[in-house]
């Protein structure tokens, strides 16, 4: 069908110059047919994004263009180090529905019917977004969201870039939006997402919560069943297991045999062995499975690789782009190398348009349904629809 998507990294600070270069290399590569770009930049580009904006509309000949600011680029980069990614979608068999969302909107909604009249799509096969957490509440849009969209994914960000929010934002064609979703016709996105996290001990039912404080696992005080967990850890493990043990809450309960990517990482917030309380930053149910979990860069790098590969087995062939959403505590701080999970994301599924930045947490599906992750990588992958004969 003649897809021509493309990618363009640059180092550096802003510059007119080097984003015209990039934007007439976008234009090459796709013949000036991208309707849609993404752009991810670093914080000090943002005074300058209107300006970034109209020219790699113009330059580069594409429609739209969103975008977000990020910690860092997953590519190539270096820690602090200032620069721009970008992705441009040329699909001609493809049409994207993007829509700006605000807060004002989070708090005037009414349940799903509001959100499905405001998006205005009927069927939408998937979603990317991209949200700024210091002017969008993430949390509350993201359940009413999943009841409008019930099995919908939903793939993306939140924009990082500084801890006040600051230099954070979403922006779409030069102007400064609290939140972005896109969706697309014609494009099939498979959503990827490695939470780092290898689970520890045994799955054990919850029996007795209330909200976030896990009281007791089966017949067990959860503190006791997390020490369990801990002192089945090697001598090295052990050493460095301090803030790196979690909580991983099944999906679902249809599962025989749990694997990694079956739970939602949740954190440990506190454990009281007099009480055996554990408080997690989640909401377990009774008759939910837990099983703790440790994230370390061993766990972390096979939970990605693997992944990758089911998805190059399922797929049987390259992606026609991606976009690589990654949290800020991975890259060279778990790996030693910022572009570790982009690096693999070429080197197993081939050679691709890709583009991607570190965020202030991660959206993707679980079991049906989406969350915001953190220490995760979460990445779109696109493909042609494929049309019956």
């Amino acid at each position: 069908m003649n897809s021509k998507c493309a990618s363009v990294h640059r180092k550096g600070k802003f510059s007119p110059q080097d984003v015209a270069a990039a934007a007439f290399e976008l234009k090459e590569a796709t013949g000036g047919s991208a309707l849609l770009a993404v752009a991810f930049v670093t914080p000090d580009y943002l005074p300058h994004i209107e300006e970034f904006s109209e020219i790699i509309r113009v330059d580069g000949h594409v429609t739209d263009l969103a975008g977000a600011t990020g910690a860092g680029l997953t590519r190539d980069g270096e820690d602090d180090e200032a620069g721009f990614s970008l992705l441009a979608l040329g699909a001609p068999q493809a049409s994207f529905h993007i829509v700006p969302l605000s807060q004002s909107m989070v708090e005037e909604a009414t349940g799903p019917a509001f959100w499905k009249k405001r998006c205005g799509v009927g069927n939408p096969g998937s979603w990317i977004i991209l949200a700024n957490p210091f002017a969008f509440d993430t949390e509350a849009w993201l359940a009413e969201w999943n009841a409008a969209w019930p099995g919908i994914a939903s793939v993306g960000g939140l924009a990082g870039g500084s801890e006040n929010g600051g230099d954070v934002g979403v922006f779409y064609n030069g102007k400064l939006v609290d939140a972005l979703a896109i969706s697309m016709i014609g494009l099939r996105i498979m959503p990827v997402l490695s939470q780092g996290c290898r689970p520890i001990g045994e799955p054990l039912t919850v029996t007795r919560a209330d909200s976030n404080v896990v009281y007791s696992l089966g017949a067990h005080p959860a503190y006791e069943a997390l020490e369990s967990a801990f002192e089945g850890l090697s001598d090295g493990e052990k050493a460095t297991a301090k803030g790196n043990l979690f909580a991983g809450l099944a999906g679902t309960e249809y599962v025989e045999d749990f694997k990694p990517g079956d739970f939602l990482i949740r954190n440990i917030l506190g454990a009281d062995p007099g009480s055996g309380a554990v408080v997690i930053g989640g909401f377990p149910r009774v008759g939910q499975t837990l099983q703790y979990q440790l994230r370390d860069r061993s766990s972390a790098d096979a939970e990605w690789r693997a992944i990758l590969r089911q998805a190059a087995l399922e797929s049987g062939r390259p992606p026609l782009a991606s976009l690589l959403f990654a949290c800020s505590g991975r890259g060279s701080h778990l790996f030693g190398n910022k572009s570790h999970d982009a690096g693999l994301l070429e080197e197993i599924l081939g050679p691709h348009a890709s583009a991607g930045f570190f965020c202030n947490g991660e959206i993707g599906p679980l079991g049906g349904r989406n969350f915001i992750y953190t220490y995760s990588a979460c990445c779109a992958l696109f493909f042609e629809e494929e049309r019956a004969l």
